[in-house]
């Protein structure tokens, strides 16, 4: 019981530290609150801004893509439990992303800038849209299966995990990937886009756009003909109707 309660824990502390890291990202990237933030004025010379910020993105990238793969995840699983796999998978990934907060090198250079304050703050807005659409979207899923908090619940009710049925909820209905739009739109939605914020969404934008292709085919391997018939009847990231019929309705 006690080796259960320590996962649950885990699980949990991993978790509350998921809110406070997108706190932090979302300040970092809309500047707000902190002092030094993505469009900050540079601090270091750009060769070294620029290797710093690669380095940055490619940790990033390399940690949500790898450790997402099932292959990696059957080896992982022999050196960690598996009740707490999706946890310590959260938990990596907050130190990425903090990571990334804290040593951001900003480049500096304006792409654009909106003076007008309204403009700024319906910007501003489009930005938080932006969060509300990554958060609601895993909410339509299983937003605690997702971050690791069932599995360790689950696992202290002595209860044995179940793999979630391939379900086409809400959003997911109008694209495959919304939760995916809805971070595109908060990396570009932003009043003052700096050489540096744009270097961060191209370079977010087309890690998404590869990491899709990744997630589908994982998807497909697991959901069969479900996952490929909705494939075909839904759009990946813009809503637009295809040739092949109308958006894909629940399969179990």
């Amino acid at each position: 019981m006690a080796q259960r309660i320590a996962a649950f824990l885990y699980g949990a502390t991993c978790y509350l530290m998921f809110l406070a890291t997108a706190g932090v990202a979302y300040c970092f990237l809309g500047n707000l609150v902190f002092e030094r933030t993505i469009d900050s004025p540079p601090t270091s010379p750009l060769g070294w801004a620029l290797l710093v910020n690669t380095a940055l993105l490619t940790v990033f990238a390399l940690q949500h893509s790898v450790m997402a793969r099932p292959a990696f995840k059957r080896w992982w699983t022999k050196l960690v439990p598996v009740p707490v796999e999706r946890s310590t998978y959260v938990l990596f990934s907050n130190l990425a992303i903090l990571l990334l907060c804290w040593q951001w090198q900003p480049i500096g250079g304006t792409v654009w800038t909106i003076e007008d304050p309204t403009a700024r703050a319906a910007m501003l807005g489009v930005y938080t849209l932006g969060w509300a659409m990554v958060v609601g979207t895993t909410f339509a899923i299983n937003h605690f299966d997702l971050f690791g908090l069932r599995q360790v619940t689950l696992y202290l009710l002595g209860k044995p995990y179940t793999q979630l049925p391939f379900r086409v909820p809400g959003p997911y209905k109008i694209v495959r990937h919304p939760l995916y739009v809805g971070w595109i739109t908060l990396f570009w939605a932003t009043p003052t886009m700096t050489v540096s914020h744009l270097l961060f969404a191209v370079a977010t934008t087309a890690y998404i756009l590869i990491a899709i292709q990744l997630e589908e085919r994982d998807l497909e391997a697991t959901f069969g003909n479900h996952y490929r018939d909705y494939k075909r009847n839904v759009p990946m990231l813009v809503p637009v109707r295809t040739p092949q019929g109308e958006p894909a309705e629940s399969a179990a």
